[in-house]
């Protein structure tokens, strides 16, 4: 199984670990689009949140269902732009 490994914000790491939050967004930018692949063609099954840079930090891993370019909700942090959004799936290992 293939783990994308991202580091998130308190609010956001919550909300996706209670369940609340459905998808994570990152900015369309050379960088994503070489770390995301192709978007036809995801390279990774999940996802691991990490809640700070610590060691200790707390996880959360989530399934991945697939990733899109579009517009994201307001509530769940995506700015007024297009951008890649990581669809989740299950929580595969909770906090």
């Amino acid at each position: 199984m293939r783990v994308l490994h991202l580091t998130l914000k308190k609010k956001w790491f919550d909300m996706i670990a209670s369940g609340e939050k459905r998808e994570e967004y990152r900015e369309i930018k050379p960088y994503w689009s070489r770390r995301l692949a192709s978007i036809c063609t995801p390279e990774y099954d999940a996802v691991k949140f990490r809640n700070g840079y610590r060691p200790d930090s707390p996880t959360v891993t989530v399934e991945l269902d697939g990733i899109y370019s579009g517009f994201g909700r307001k509530e769940w942090g995506a700015p007024h732009e297009r951008v890649y959004i990581l669809r989740l799936g299950r929580i595969l290992q909770a906090p």
